[in-house]
Parts: C-alpha cells; sequence; structure tokens
C-alpha cells in the first residue's frame, strides 16, 4: 500500500504527544460488545473537562471475544482519552476476521473522523484498511498488528512487541527453573499469541509444548489443559497467552493432581490477587488501558496538530513489564479500578 497517501505527508517530524496534548486545550466518550452493533455515548468522568476543539467521532473496532475482560480495560483507557478530547467513541468488536473487518466497513460508511483497531488477523483487514485510506479516513493500530500496521498504511501502532514479549517469558522461566512448560493458546490464527508462544520457545532452555483451546468455551479450556496435565506429568509450568484463562489453568492444575505452576501474559484486578495468594507465579503486563488510551488521543492529536507519535515510523511500545509478588501490591491499586 502507498504510504505516502493523502494522510501521511512527505516530510515527518516527529513530535512528543504529551507535549503537544498539553498545548491543545483538555479535557468526552462510549462502548459496546462483541459481534453486537455498536454503543457509543460518554465518558466516564475520568476528565476536569473537554477540549475546546470541535467533536470528532472515532471508531474502536477489536476483536474481542465475548467475556474477554481484557478488553475492558483498553475500552477503559480509550473512554478516558475520548473525555478529554471531546471525541465520541463509537465501539464495535468481533473475533472473526471477516465479521471485524465488516465493523471496519461500517465506520467508514458512517463517515467516522478515525478508525482505531487490532490486527490480530492482518491479512483479512487488509481490503478494507485501503477503502479506509481511499475514504481519507486515518486509521491507527492497537494491541495486535506490530509487523503489518506500517505495510497496511497505518498512522502508528500502540502495543507491545509479542515476540519480544515471549522471548522475556521464555528467559524468566529459566530463571524461575522451569524444565517442561505447555503454552497455551486460546485463538487459533491470531498471529500475536503465535508470536508469543514462539518467542517463549525461542530462549527457553527446556521443553516447551503448545496446546490450542477454544478460548470462547471456558469450561472445554479447563477440561482440555487438566486432559494435558493428566497425559504429561512431567509439565512443571503452564503458560496462558491471556489474564482470563490463567485462574482457569489454576484449576486444571488441582483437578489433574499436578504440581505445575501458572504464569500467564496480560493483567487484571483478579490476577493480581491472584499472584498475591500465590496461585500465578507472575504474569506479563503489556499495559492495556494505556493502549486504548493512546490510540484515540493520537487520532485527536494528528487532527488537531498533525502529529504522529513515533514519527509515524516506530511503534510506541506499551509492554512487556513483569509484575510478581516483588511489586504487585504497587500494581494492584490501579488493577482494582479496572485500569491496569
Amino acid at each position: 500500500m502507498d504510504r505516502s497517501s493523502h494522510h501521511r505527508p512527505r516530510r515527518i517530524v516527529p513530535l512528543v504527544a504529551v507535549a503537544a496534548a498539553a498545548a491543545l486545550a483538555l479535557a468526552g466518550c462510549s462502548s459496546g460488545s462483541g459481534g453486537k452493533k455498536a454503543e457509543e455515548g460518554g465518558g466516564d468522568g475520568a476528565s476536569a473537562g473537554k477540549a475546546n476543539t470541535p467533536q470528532m467521532t472515532v471508531a474502536l473496532v477489536t476483536h474481542q471475544a465475548p467475556g474477554d475482560t481484557f478488553w475492558d480495560i483498553v475500552r477503559k483507557g480509550a473512554e478516558a482519552a475520548a473525555a478529554k478530547d471531546n471525541v465520541k467513541l463509537v465501539y464495535s468488536a468481533d473475533p472473526n476476521a471477516g465479521n471485524q473487518a465488516n465493523l471496519v466497513q461500517n465506520a467508514i460508511d458512517q463517515k467516522v473522523d478515525g478508525i482505531a483497531v487490532t490486527l490480530a488477523k492482518p491479512d483479512a483487514l487488509k481490503s478494507v484498511l485501503g477503502k479506509a485510506e481511499k475514504a481519507g479516513i486515518p486509521v491507527v493500530g492497537l494491541n495486535s498488528g506490530l509487523s503489518d500496521w506500517k505495510d497496511l498504511g497505518l498512522l502508528e501502532f500502540f502495543g507491545q512487541d509479542e515476540s519480544v514479549a515471549g522471548e522475556a517469558f521464555g528467559k524468566k522461566l529459566n530463571e524461575v527453573g522451569a524444565k517442561n512448560t505447555v503454552c497455551v493458546i486460546h485463538e487459533q490464527g491470531n498471529v500475536g499469541l503465535t508470536q508469543r508462544c514462539d518467542g517463549l520457545k525461542k530462549t527457553f532452555e527446556g521443553t516447551t509444548q503448545i496446546l490450542n483451546v477454544n478460548g470462547v468455551d471456558m469450561p472445554s479450556v479447563k477440561s482440555t489443559i487438566t486432559a494435558k496435565l493428566k497425559q504429561d506429568s512431567a509439565i512443571d509450568y503452564v503458560a496462558t497467552l491471556g489474564a482470563p484463562f490463567a485462574p482457569t489453568a489454576v484449576q486444571s492444575v488441582g483437578d489433574a493432581g499436578s504440581k505445575a505452576k501458572v504464569a500467564t501474559f496480560d493483567l487484571n484486578k483478579d490476577l493480581t490477587k491472584a499472584i498475591q495468594a500465590g496461585d500465578i507465579e507472575f504474569a506479563v503486563d503489556q499495559q492495556p488501558y494505556l493502549q486504548g488510551y493512546l490510540a484515540v488521543d493520537g487520532l485527536w492529536l494528528y487532527k488537531n496538530n498533525g502529529n504522529y507519535s513515533g514519527g509515524g515510523e516506530q511503534p510506541v511500545l506499551t509492554g512487556p513489564a513483569f509484575v510478581d509478588k516483588s511489586n504487585v501490591d504497587a500494581v494492584s491499586e490501579y488493577a482494582a479500578k479496572g485500569t491496569r
């Protein structure tokens, strides 16, 4: 895709987003879920007032699966930025890549001022993102798609390098003395999840096994992990790739009579409690609140001040960072509010 399109000037001068935001007047937003009709509304009072810029509409389109609470944190961040920036936020989501593409098309048809989108399955979104560009709608990426956002012509990307996060996870397993780890993928075809397990396998000095589960059916997740642990008693660590799946893995360990320990990617308030209690060993935090916040704020800054976070050439990394017993107390206060 032509990177020198209408919304990407020939010369890009990197500017500091925070400073630019302060220079413009400060201070509104909505939500939705699953593959249902997009929802819109106001923010949750996270700001002191609205910007004095004209209201703009931003569509946030993710691959959230029903019941995946990780995305509640992303949405809270997006809503906080929308409340500050006088943005009407329209949220919609579907884990099916074709359906997600349709949701992006809906946003184009509604002539929104900007689109923030996750790229878990980038090939399925290539065509519709080209239509957004042709329509003159700026698009930023978040959470998934670090390897693809530039090729797809997006302005910016906010998230973590999943390969780097996986490699860090593998090194952490070495430090804690793990020997045999099963990496649980809860959504087949999601490039970010695959990169996590691949990175883990790259640096982990022990044995890495891959286990695919149906992430939208938690009882099935539990029974599949339990069966795997019963089948291979040598497994001493279960690595889940999302916060909601870690407690289920803990239950599976108990049901299987296994001595395996559980660690995970991503964080929420229940996970911080589980780490404090010693049920979960550690978690990798990619700061989803920040991803949602920066995506919306980035579109506002582009429209009102021509800014590109990362100069339009580099992603803005929000992770990875480890949370374990040594630092969980400092994080738990924010997790309890649903912002970490």
